[in-house]
């Protein structure tokens, strides 16, 4: 199973946890497993068929260009990064 980390924003959704395990071997399937396990996850996620503009995902460490398509070792670690928004207008 692969480590899912889960960003501080979204931890509430997963009963706290800052990982889980979850079966997948894609970024894809990872998140539709995250979705069986709890609900209402996916739509933090995926906007339509790919991640949101907000969201990024590091597989293994890699920030992955594929998004949801990007593969995903058995035992690997999934990531998902927040952009933070702020900082001042000129």
């Amino acid at each position: 199973m692969a480590t899912v980390y889960i960003p501080a924003s979204l931890r509430s959704l997963v009963d706290g946890r800052s990982s889980v395990e979850v079966e997948g071997g894609t970024v894809r399937q990872v998140i539709d497993n995250l979705e069986q396990a709890w609900p209402g996850l996916r739509d933090r996620l995926v906007e339509g068929d790919r991640l949101r503009p907000n969201i990024s995902v590091a597989v293994e460490g890699e920030i992955s260009p594929l998004g949801l398509l990007e593969k995903v070792p058995a035992a690997g670690e999934v990531h998902f990064v927040v952009a933070i928004k702020g900082g001042r207008a000129e």
